[in-house]
C-alpha cells in the first residue's frame, strides 16, 4: 500500500443513503461508506492513516460514475474501480478476496476464509470484514451466514438485504467453492 499524503472527502446521492467517498491526492479510492456511518469511516481512517486530515474535495468523476452506474443497474460497474487501502496484510487479503466475489453471488464466512487460504480464521474473516473501509467495493454485503441468513453488515440488514436483491440475489444461498 502507498501512503497518501492527503484524503479528500466527496458524497454522492444512492437509493439507500447518501456515499462518503474517499480518495487521495491521485484520485485513488480509499473508503466508501454510507454519510450515518461517518464516524466509523473516521475511526477507519485514523486506525489506517494516522492523523491524517480529511479535506473537502471532488471525487474523480469517473468514480462517481461507477457507483450511479451501479444504483441504477449495472451491478458490475464498481469492479473496475482502483482502490487502495490501509490494513493488516490479512485484512487487505480478505478485503481482495471480498472484490473477487461476483455481484449476485454470495459466500459464507467459512468460504471466504478457504479463499484466503486460512480456513480456521473465520472469525478474523468476520473481523477484517467488519473493519471493510470500501463498503460496496469490497462488498461484505456478499457474506452471509453459514445457513444462508444474512449477518451482520455495518450498514445494516437493511441496506445488505436491498443490494444483494439489487444484485439480483432473491434467496441467500452460498456460492459453492470452486475447484
Amino acid at each position: 500500500m502507498t501512503r497518501p499524503t492527503r484524503l479528500f472527502l466527496d458524497r454522492a446521492p444512492s437509493p439507500i443513503g447518501e456515499l462518503l467517498i474517499v480518495t487521495d491526492e491521485t484520485g485513488l479510492l480509499r473508503a466508501v461508506d454510507f454519510h450515518d456511518f461517518e464516524p466509523r469511516l473516521r475511526r477507519l481512517l485514523r486506525l489506517h492513516y494516522g492523523d491524517i486530515s480529511l479535506e473537502a474535495g471532488e471525487a474523480p468523476a469517473e468514480t462517481k460514475a461507477a457507483f450511479a452506474r451501479y444504483f441504477a443497474g449495472d451491478i458490475s460497474a464498481l469492479s473496475a474501480l482502483i482502490w487502495d487501502t490501509g490494513g493488516t496484510p490479512f485484512q487487505r487479503s480478505v478485503w481482495r478476496a471480498l472484490a473477487a466475489i461476483p455481484p449476485g453471488e454470495t459466500v459464507t464466512y467459512s468460504e471466504l476464509a478457504r479463499r484466503v487460504e486460512r480456513p480456521a480464521a473465520i472469525r478474523a474473516v468476520g473481523a477484517a470484514n467488519g473493519a471493510n473501509p470500501l463498503s460496496l467495493v469490497a462488498p461484505c454485503h456478499r457474506v452471509i451466514g453459514a445457513s444462508g441468513a444474512l449477518t451482520g453488515y455495518a450498514g445494516g440488514i437493511e441496506r445488505k438485504r436491498w443490494l444483494l436483491a439489487h444484485e439480483g440475489v432473491t434467496q441467500a444461498k452460498p456460492m459453492p467453492l470452486a475447484t
